[in-house]
């Protein structure tokens, strides 16, 4: 029950006060990394010398803060280090982050001022935003509340309820530094290896629990069709099942070609019905809140009645 409550009210601060404006741990931790990869990553170029110092860079940057976190773990005890496990859930969920962000390209492509769109999708999207007509601003943000609502709702809440404050910390730790170093470049190809590598798994199980909770919530029959025939062949083995089922969930049709720097991507088409537009961001924004709480809702009803039985036995 203890987890639960640690739960909702993670996500009720969350939604009280969004992500922390100064002195986000998350940030700390990016300047440590980045760090870390400028001391490491001399020669990219070498295979086997980069897969293993990559390998090093990540457990140099993880392993401090899970000790400290297990040493806390040990220290406090009740509502102390109920209190700390709010905290640190709360720093790791985006919720109200997310909103803001697609909002404030739905508002603008609401209002017909495409250029702010652009800026604003820039913000969360690494494709070539100036590139973008209308349609593909609203696709690319559809696909970054759909895909970051898994990685940075869903699957920190998943680690934590499995593993504590360790679980959702190592999850996050790693989720920034595949975010960091987990690029298909000449520099980071070798290097951010293990990270990329580590994210996919710690990721596997809460992506197809987001996807099962986007069909649920949405067109529940496009939703299972669309993640069964289109996932297996999205490039990423977790973005593919939870951006197909939620496309699907939301009646639209997502992925296709879009612009990057090195130019443009063709990606398989994910989902069925009429291209996004605002109202896709929207929706898509509403499938990730509604699924939080589906969540909660069930973590609820099963604590309550784990406790009924435990009392029964006893």
């Amino acid at each position: 029950m203890f987890s639960v409550i640690a739960c909702l009210a993670a996500v009720l601060l969350d939604r009280w006060l969004g992500e922390p404006r100064r002195w986000h741990p998350l940030v700390g931790f990016g300047r440590v990394a980045e760090a870390l990869e400028r001391r490491l990553n001399r020669k990219p170029e070498q295979a086997g010398r980069s897969i293993s110092l990559g390998l090093l860079g990540l457990l140099a940057a993880i392993l401090p803060v899970l000790i400290l976190a297990e040493l806390l773990q040990f220290t406090l005890s009740g509502w102390a280090y109920l209190l700390f496990q709010i905290v640190v859930l709360y720093a790791a969920i985006a919720i109200r982050g997310l909103t803001e962000h697609g909002r404030a390209v739905s508002d603008a492509l609401h209002g017909g001022d495409l250029a702010l769109a652009r800026e604003q999708v820039g913000r969360i999207v690494s494709r070539k935003a100036s590139a973008l007509d209308e349609h593909g601003v609203a696709t690319a943000a559809s696909e970054s509340m759909l895909e970051n609502g898994a990685d940075a709702v869903f699957a920190s809440l998943f680690w934590f309820l499995v593993a504590g404050v360790p679980g959702v910390l190592l999850h996050r730790m790693v989720n920034t530094l595949d975010a960091m170093w987990g690029y298909r470049n000449a520099r980071f190809l070798y290097f951010g290896r293990a990270a990329a590598r580590l994210d996919d798994a710690l990721n596997w199980i809460p992506a197809r629990l987001t996807a099962l909770t986007f069909i649920l919530l949405g067109n529940t029959r496009a939703g299972w069709q669309c993640w069964r025939t289109q996932a297996a062949v999205w490039d990423s083995p977790n973005a593919g099942p939870v951006m197909a089922a939620g496309a699907g969930a939301l009646g639209v049709s997502l992925g296709g070609p879009a612009p990057y720097a090195s130019g443009v991507r063709q990606r398989p088409a994910l989902g069925r019905g009429p291209a996004a537009t605002a109202a896709t961001i929207d929706d898509a924004i509403g499938l990730v809140s509604r699924g939080v709480w589906l969540w909660l809702g069930v973590l609820g009803a099963a604590a309550v009645l784990f406790d009924v039985v435990a009392g029964g036995l006893l």
